[in-house]
């Protein structure tokens, strides 16, 4: 018997394996994909902002006659919350101002409680005052107190896609100049003290869009000239617990899911219908075709290993 030639096992076993090889290649290059992100539908950036002041003082001061001007700014608990989000708080109980009186701090605002808070996250933001047993006084009116309060508060709140929510509220009593006052919406207060001067008190101011809310528990207006010697004429504005925030942008609206597609009506199967006795194959992640492709690739692997073995038998 004439052997048979060795390139023909050769040949049949490189063929086995390119088969083998392509049968898994097949099974692997049709697992499913699955697409990774993190977009929440906001863009970077585009945040919300929030801020709460205690007392804002905005004052000239006219000294001998006016001869020397001085403009004087003061904020007592100042917080403002921007990029990065958090919570900014201050609890500082006295303003100050320099430059007058000598040279020495003049304290604008004494109070018992002074608290202003104001943070923003993801989904909103907001911003809170709360002002009690407060006495604000001015340059030229050491003892006298230009107010009074006994409790102010301010609130805002500015949450995604919502209304902007805003409230102020002026507590208790209320003086002005040493006289007791009753404040009301239908506009400002004002009290004239002969020899003292005059304070415009505006109470409770508030206001929204479709984003911002702001609120302003009370605002004075204030001209003094004690006993009109011209010492020290002090005007200017004096804004009491104010909040403001504007509200981080709404999510963007998630792509309705795709309709999933109807199955070939050639291969569903009637309820009731018998399926062919046989394996069950384990699912791949593949098409249907991914079954025929490796059941292929096994049948001509299990050939090619039967003619080796044929030819073995031979040699």
């Amino acid at each position: 018997m004439t052997p048979a030639p060795s390139w023909g096992f050769h040949t049949v076993n490189t063929a086995a394996r390119s088969l083998l090889a392509a049968a898994v290649l097949v099974s692997a290059g049709t697992a499913p994909a699955h697409a990774t992100g993190s977009d929440d539908g906001r863009r970077a950036g585009d945040e919300g902002a929030a801020s709460a002041t205690v007392l804002r003082a905005a004052l000239d001061v006219g000294l001998l006659n006016k001869t020397v001007d001085v403009p004087l700014t003061s904020t007592l608990n100042e917080v403002t919350t921007r990029d990065g989000g958090g919570t900014e708080r201050r609890t500082a109980l006295t303003a100050r101002l320099d430059g007058v009186q000598g040279g020495e701090p003049f304290s604008v605002l004494r109070a018992q409680v002074a608290d202003a808070e104001a943070g923003h996250d993801a989904s909103k933001s907001w911003g809170a005052v709360t002002l009690a047993d407060a006495r604000v006084h001015v340059p030229g009116l050491p003892l006298l107190s230009v107010v009074e309060l006994e409790k102010v508060t301010a609130r805002v709140e500015c949450a995604a896609g919502e209304r902007p929510v805003a409230e102020a509220n002026v507590l208790g009593s209320v003086r002005a100049l040493g006289k007791r006052v009753t404040l009301t919406a239908g506009g400002p207060t004002v009290v004239t003290v002969p020899g003292v001067g005059e304070v415009r008190l505006e109470l409770s101011r508030t206001d929204t869009t479709s984003r911002t809310a702001a609120a302003t528990a009370l605002e004075l207006s204030v001209e003094v000239d004690p006993l009109d010697l011209g010492v020290a004429e002090v005007a200017g504005t004096l804004t009491v617990a104010e909040a403001t925030c504007t509200a981080p942008p709404a999510p963007r609206d998630e792509p309705a899911p795709e309709a999933e597609e109807e199955p070939d009506p050639q291969t569903q199967t009637v309820p009731g219908e018998k399926r062919p006795a046989g394996p069950e194959l384990a699912a791949t992640g593949g098409d249907p075709a991914t079954h025929y492709l490796v059941g292929g690739a096994a049948v001509l692997l299990a050939a090619g290993a039967a003619t080796v073995f044929a030819l073995r038998r031979r040699g």
